[in-house]
């Protein structure tokens, strides 16, 4: 299976972090922070561990202020439903994933809050001036797609976090699709909040994510419970990152998650290049080919397109059948495919990952010469 289908999850997974997470369920076991004896105190350090590798791939400061979450969805609900109080007006785009769209949509129709979307230009992108016309008196976030999961498109973060800066908005950044793969720093995206999952560019197992949040930013928390601190109280904990993370972790996937981070922190920069390089040439040789319609523009790491007279369900089946992994659909987007016009027919998401060959990029482009043969 040549697997070109790495916007929803990375995969195969560097070696070690399998390891990684064999090894803690077969050497350690038991609950991080709950007790101590020997297996618990282990068990906290792994978390600790990759709390603090976090820390340093995104180069913050406090360590805990990074919350870890089972996914960024959990990450982007959290920072979502814990900033927003009734009467803000939030601001967000057409180009959003339904993690963040329902949760904001929700709110919005119980009259909680206001919400506002940016069209994207015609090349994807978000002008900041258009950011900026929208807001009002009570807008007190803007929630953003640093990478589009549908077309690829990667924004000038930093120039929208200066405009909502300089009108007192906070800036949320959803960076499931350019974690591992971009400079995510929340410093050079100027992000208050930033979420990420741990499952697609930072090459750690399903069910991890993290949510930063900076200093002066204050969250309620969505759910309480044990944190295996100030057990004496009944209220939740005001300290980070107990506050956000109440109940049992996820201890195998955070061990396979610092395998990943530290993994991408020592290669990820020539991994980052690859990517680009087969990325490229698959957008060149869809560019080329008749009967294609490519949405995506060029330089990006997720191409969508489709074939003429053919659904985006019926050429991943043909994808499928040849032995490549790819997704047709809605890719859990509608508003960009309604923007885009394919929201009854989907389209066809092509993600090559950092472990992708140019071999790879050619045995996608013949099995699709294949099924465009006279569809020009």
């Amino acid at each position: 299976m040549v697997y070109l289908d790495n916007a929803a999850t990375s995969f195969p997974k560097p070696p070690q972090v399998v390891r990684a997470m064999a090894g803690v369920m077969e050497k350690i076991g038991a609950n991080p922070g709950r007790s101590g004896h020997q297996l618990s105190l282990a068990a906290g350090r792994v978390v600790e561990n990759c709390r603090e590798t976090l820390a340093r791939y995104l180069q913050v400061d406090d360590p805990s202020r990074i919350v870890f979450t089972k996914n960024c969805t959990e990450a982007l609900n959290m920072a979502i439903h814990g900033f927003v109080r009734a009467g803000d007006h939030v601001v967000t785009s057409l180009l959003e994933h339904n993690s963040v769209l329902r949760p904001l949509c929700e709110l919005a129709r119980l009259n909680v809050i206001s919400l506002s979307f940016v069209t994207p230009g015609p090349q994807g992108r978000i002008d900041p001036r258009e950011v900026e016309r929208l807001f009002t008196p009570a807008t007190r976030l803007c929630v953003l797609s640093h990478a589009s999961n549908v077309l690829g498109v990667v924004q000038d973060m930093a120039a929208i976090a200066r405009v909502c800066h300089a009108h007192g908005v906070r800036l949320l950044a959803d960076a499931a699709q350019s974690a591992g793969t971009h400079d995510v720093r929340p410093s050079a995206l100027g992000a208050d909040l930033l979420a990420m999952p741990g499952h697609k560019g930072l090459l750690g197992p399903h069910g991890t994510g993290a949510l930063y949040i900076a200093p002066g930013v204050q969250l309620a928390p969505m759910v309480q419970g044990g944190t295996g601190s100030v057990s004496e109280s009944m209220f939740q904990p005001m300290d980070l990152p107990d506050r956000f993370e109440s109940g049992t972790l996820n201890l195998p996937g955070i061990a396979g998650l610092l395998c990943g981070v530290r993994f991408v922190m020592r290669e990820g920069e020539e991994r980052a290049r690859n990517l680009s390089r087969i990325s490229a040439c698959i957008y060149e040789g869809l560019h080329d080919m008749r009967g294609v319609r490519v949405y995506s523009p060029p330089g990006t790491n997720v191409i969508s397109l489709n074939v003429n007279g053919l659904s985006s369900g019926e050429t991943a089946g043909m994808l499928s059948g040849a032995g490549i992994a790819v997704r047709g659909g809605l890719h859990c987007a509608p508003a960009i495919h309604r923007h885009l016009g394919t929201l009854e027919t989907g389209a066809v998401r092509v993600s090559p990952g950092v472990f992708n060959t140019p071999r790879d990029a050619d045995t996608f482009l013949k099995a699709m010469r294949v099924i465009t043969a006279g569809r020009a």
